[in-house]
């Protein structure tokens, strides 16, 4: 199998620091969704008010999908207590997410220096610290690889890179 490059989640303290550093609403709206949902900077950037599944509390996403890419697949993401205020709130007053994914790429990178985080953060990184973290919360894979959109599983175990430490704990708590 050729090499995979894996991006390092953040831990949960970084991820915290990052939550708490958010300024104003539209620093919590990227940051926060994207820590909550697992969503791709794309499917972010292109969310409309028709996205909202109001009495259902969350998302219908049409992500990558289809052998080019069509955004064919769509996927019901539920929408955390922290993010759906947001998420409501801005689509009650909005059609559109109104940001493009660059816009997107740099807040992330402005909160990352704003919480002192000195390695690279991009949107897709706090991705796989969606994955981590919903895997020490108890979510099977199945249900992460439903939740992410992907068809193979081993494409979702791209996004387990856990770190020693964590392994270590879990095996402690568990046995």
């Amino acid at each position: 199998m050729p090499y995979q490059y894996k991006r390092e989640p953040l831990t949960q303290d970084e991820a915290n620091r990052l939550a708490n550093a958010c300024q104003d609403h539209e620093e919590k709206l990227v940051v926060w969704t994207l820590l909550d949902t697992g969503l791709r900077v794309s499917e972010l950037a292109s969310l409309t008010k028709a996205h909202l599944d109001w009495q259902g509390h969350r998302l219908m996403v049409y992500g990558k999908g289809g052998p080019y890419g069509s955004s064919s697949k769509r996927r019901g993401i539920p929408l955390s207590p922290r993010v759906q205020p947001l998420l409501e709130g801005h689509f009650a007053l909005h059609e559109t997410f109104g940001m493009s994914p660059r816009t997107i790429q740099r807040l992330v990178k402005r909160v990352a220096n704003q919480a002192h985080i000195s390695r690279p953060l991009t949107p897709h990184v706090l991705r796989h610290t969606f994955s981590v973290t919903a895997i020490q919360k108890g979510i099977s894979l199945p249900a992460l690889q439903r939740l992410l959109g992907h068809d193979r599983l081993t494409t979702t175990e791209i996004y387990l890179n856990l770190s020693p430490e964590e392994v270590i704990r879990e095996f402690q708590s568990k046995w």
